[in-house]
Order: C-alpha cells, then structure tokens, then sequence
C-alpha cells in the first residue's frame, strides 16, 4: 500500500513538473513568477489563463521579462509584426529564438500587442416592443442593428433601425398607427496618425407619421479620436454635407450644411456602459434652417452576449412638414444581442 502511495505521489509530481515546463510564465519586476498561457496583450494590460487562477490581466509596467512554449505573435510600436516563440531577457526586455540563431532581444516598451486580434465585424442587435389587449389595444416594436470593423488604419460603422406603433381610437374603435419611421447609415473613417482621420458618411431616413417622405445627409470631413480605449471612446467631427429633405405635402427642399458631431462612450464597470451620440447640420444658405440627431442612454449586460438598454432619442427639424413638430423626442427601451 505504501509503495502505492509513494508511486501516486510521484506520478502527480512528475505530471505537475511536465505541466510546468510546457507553460508560459511571466516574471514580475518585484521578483514574483506565475505561469500559465498567454492569452494577449493591448493597451498596456497582459492577458494570461492560469491553471490555478482562472484569467487574469496583468499590468505590462509589472512585468520585466516573459517566456512561451510556442510562438507568440508580437506587434511592435511600428505595427511590425513577429511571430517566434520567446524566451526571458533582461528585465526590460524579452528575446525573440529561432531555431540556432543568436536571439533577438525586443525592449518590452516596444511591444504594442501580443496575439492581437484580426480586423473583425462587432456589433449589437437590440429589440424592444409591447403588446396590449383588452381596455386598451396597444402593438409597437423597435429594433436598432449596429455594426462596426475597426483594423488599425481604418473603421467601417454601419446602422439601421425601425420603431412602429399603433393603437386602437376608445372613442371610435378605430385602429391608428402613432408611430412608423426608419434610417440606415453608414460611415467610413481613414486614420491618417493615432487621432487625426477623415471620414465619409451618409443617413437616410422616413417618418410617415411627421411627413417625411425622405431624408438624406451624404457627406465628409476630418475627425480627431480624443480616446479609444476598451473603456472609453471620444471623438469629435466636422464637415459639409448634402442635406436633402422631401416633405410630404410640400416641395422638396436641398441644401450645402455643415456637419458637427461627437461620440462619446464609456464603461463605467464590468457591467454598465453609458453612451451619447449628437449630430448637428447648421445649413451654410440660412442660419434659421438646421437639423439635430442625437441620442443618449445606458446599457446593462445581463450575460456574456446579452444586455438591456434604456436611450432616449432627439430629432429636432427647425423647418418641418406643414403641420408637423419640430421635435421628436422618444423614449426607446429593449433587449439586446451582442456579436
């Protein structure tokens, strides 16, 4: 029985020291080690998925040196990119080994991203709607779809969305539809350094219920990206735009406006994000004739992928189809998918 045991323990022994010697490991600059497997690395924070710890986020400043079992793609301050296994260097530094030749030593300081994420499509799909019957007789629906691609030099952001309501008159029974708009978009931003770009973009959209046959505001400028971090993103816009609008009722009116804009968005945890978006086009013919988009709210994730949103949404048109508002303000809430 005990040499059982003792056979046991060095079985365990042996598959814990193998485990060990196939495991990344990172050494800290106060002496400390942990391994494990290297996940990725961007914005100055090392992902790594230990055995015992689960996932962890480690500070780059932390770290004096790192090793792999394997290659390891390296993106350097330049956007070179390296793809050896690594082995530990001088504190400050990790080497680069291939096969016999002498190793390569990289300054930590000149790793941008380590195992950085090919350019790929994220976004959201967001659903909200209620269904009444009985005294009263209520349907309305909205959905909002946004996608964006963001790869080094460039972004791609595309947008859609579409509220319908409808209720039934208790004086005479009779079913009237309150609510039936839509819009699509899409903008495209050239990075020119880290925070200058241009972009170009178009929207185009129909109220029924407000008149508007159609509306489109094709156009361009500069953009300057304030912050773009995973936990806030600000950017500011400016430009000309082709602002054309067809009334229902009245002639169809186009005119050169400028375009004024922002983005702001930021988490505030691991679970609440809040965001703000204004459009503003001031037309350059009459000062009196100007049109505001903007939006604002909060977004709670409920798992992984799933998430609740609650936004309120601004249009304001200072010359509106006859008899129509000048503004719209709505209060849209849903349930939403993100992928």
């Amino acid at each position: 029985m005990r040499i059982l045991t003792i056979s046991a323990a060095l079985v365990l022994a042996s598959a814990c020291a193998v485990s060990t010697l196939h495991a990344d490991e990172v050494l800290f600059k106060n002496g400390d080690r942990i391994s494990g497997t290297i996940v990725s690395a961007d914005e100055g924070e090392l992902v790594l998925k230990s055995d015992v710890a689960g996932k962890i986020t480690i500070k780059m400043t932390d770290v004096a040196t790192f090793s792999t079992t394997g290659p390891v793609t390296l993106q350097l301050q330049d956007n070179t990119q390296l793809n050896q296994p690594v082995t530990t260097g001088e504190s400050g530094q990790v080497n680069l080994q291939q096969g016999t030749v002498q190793a390569q030593p990289v300054a930590m300081d000149n790793i941008k991203r380590i195992n950085p994420e090919a350019p790929n499509w994220k976004g959201s799909i967001t659903v909200g709607g209620m269904l009444e019957r009985g005294n009263s007789r209520t349907d309305s629906l909205n959905v909002d779809i946004n996608a964006v691609r963001r790869s080094e030099n460039d972004r791609i952001t595309l947008g859609a969305g579409y509220r319908f309501g409808r209720q039934r008159e208790p004086g005479t029974g009779d079913i009237e539809t309150s609510t039936d708009n839509w819009f699509m978009g899409g903008k495209y931003d050239y990075f020119l350094d880290k925070k200058w770009y241009v972009y170009a973009s178009t929207r185009v959209e129909r109220d029924r219920i407000a008149g508007l046959d159609l509306r489109m505001t094709p156009g361009g400028g500069v953009g300057y990206q304030w912050i773009e971090t995973k936990q806030t993103s600000f950017s500011t816009e400016a430009g000309l735009a082709w602002l054309y609008e067809d009334y229902r009722g009245a002639d169809s009116t186009s005119a050169i406006a400028a375009r004024l804009a922002y983005s702001l968005s930021h988490q505030l945890n691991d679970k609440v994000a809040l965001f703000h978006d204004v459009e503003f086009f001031p037309s350059l013919e009459d000062i009196h004739d100007y049109l505001i988009l903007a939006d604002a709210g909060v977004r709670a994730d409920l798992t992984e992928t799933m998430f609740s949103e609650f936004k309120f949404q601004l249009k304001h048109d200072s010359s509106p189809a006859p008899g129509a508002s000048r503004s719209d303000l709505r209060y849209v809430v849903g349930i939403g998918w993100r992928f």
